[in-house]
């Protein structure tokens, strides 16, 4: 599977699971860390945003094209 596949993958996963496979990338670079703790902290209420409604979802699909337009 490609970088571009995986992240398709990824970003087409409910928020609750991207929230919580965030976490667990950032746990396996610096566990360890005032970095890492922040990281979570952002995460945490990220998803929280989410469950309130205070953030408008993406498809993964559109997400990625947003993205690469940014940077291309």
């Amino acid at each position: 599977m490609s970088l571009e596949e995986l992240e398709a993958e990824v970003l087409s996963l409910p928020a609750d699971d991207r929230a919580r496979l965030v976490e667990r990338l950032i746990a396996s670079f610096e566990p360890r860390s005032s970095a890492h703790a922040a990281w979570l902290e952002l995460a945490r209420q990220r998803r929280e945003d989410v469950e309130a409604g205070r953030v408008e979802l993406v498809r993964g699909d559109e997400a990625l094209a947003r993205v690469r337009a940014r940077i291309a």
